[in-house]
């Protein structure tokens, strides 16, 4: 809780490196990168008698909600929206749980505020679960982007009139403070610092996933993310977590050809930007190219 004792305004961010995002159909939530747009900032709201939960409110004056609709038949996660119920209950309350500068965000019910990877429809959306993979999908950071204002001590006396004519504007409004947690492993997002550029750390990775067809439309847009590791294995994990896909193979394709390879050696070297193809082992993809693969090792 001691992340939001003075929180007025805060933005969240998944593991993904994702904001928690307000749709404008104002109903809906789902994760961005765009983190410096209104839509990414939720008000804070505590409950009265209770110090273990908080509520979350957003641009458009809706609640985080968990409700009990399931998010797609079949799974488990069920479904984050925003709503405005005539009576708050416990379906509008948070609890939140501290990992060192984390924190999960827990439900009355002991599901999780779950930012979800992998595939369309999962991609980008928001459910509430238990998750038994990829816990650290249900890890927020916690970006205060506006403090609460502190309340004055009692005064004992009344206080010494005030001249007002002679304070600017700027002076009498109360002061808007953007503070962040702070964070070692990712990279800062470019707004916390006004506008100096932030150096970046580690290659992009564009990346898209072929199964039964080698073919990839061109001009379709390929999902990135920023890759800090050095090695092939990390970059398997990572696209794998990313993906949500188990035993992929990592490819490239031969820019003569276009035929697709399995990348069998170190990365290119200076972080260069890589285009890389994601093939699942089982798939018909697979099969076609690893005795080819094998027979030229």
């Amino acid at each position: 809780m001691e992340l939001f004792q003075k929180a007025k305004t805060v933005r969240l961010r998944s593991h993904h490196d994702k904001y928690l995002l307000a749709e404008d159909d104002q109903e809906s939530v789902c994760q961005d990168r765009q983190g410096s747009i209104q839509r990414a900032k939720w008000a804070v709201e505590f409950v009265d008698g209770v110090d273990s939960v908080v509520r979350f409110k957003s641009c458009y004056g809706k609640y985080l909600t968990a409700t009990d609709e399931q998010f797609l038949l079949g799974v488990t996660g069920r479904k984050v929206s925003q709503t405005l119920p005539r009576k708050l209950d416990s379906k509008v309350d948070w609890e939140p749980i501290r990992e060192g500068f984390q924190v999960r965000l827990k439900t009355r019910y002991g599901n999780y505020l779950r930012a979800n990877g992998g595939l369309p429809p999962w991609r980008n959306s928001i459910t509430h679960d238990i998750p038994h993979r990829h816990t650290d999908w249900i890890l927020w950071e916690v970006d205060i982007v506006e403090l609460r204002p502190e309340q004055p001590p009692p005064q004992l006396a009344a206080p010494a009139p005030v001249r007002t004519d002679s304070l600017s504007e700027s002076e009498t409004s109360s002061p808007k403070i953007h503070l962040r947690t702070p964070r070692s492993s990712k990279l800062e997002s470019s707004d916390s610092f006004g506008d100096t550029p932030v150096k970046s750390e580690g290659r992009i990775i564009y990346y898209s996933i072929v199964e039964d067809d080698v073919t990839i439309e061109e001009g379709r847009e390929e999902p990135s993310f920023n890759f800090k590791g050095h090695g092939l294995e990390e970059l398997t994990a990572k696209l794998e977590e990313e993906t949500g896909l188990e035993d992929v193979i990592v490819c490239l394709r031969n820019r003569l050809n276009g035929k697709l390879y399995p990348l069998r050696l170190d990365l290119p070297p200076n972080n260069a930007t890589m285009h890389i193809v994601v093939v699942p082992s089982s798939s018909r993809v697979a099969r076609d190219f690893a005795p080819e693969a094998s027979a030229s090792t």
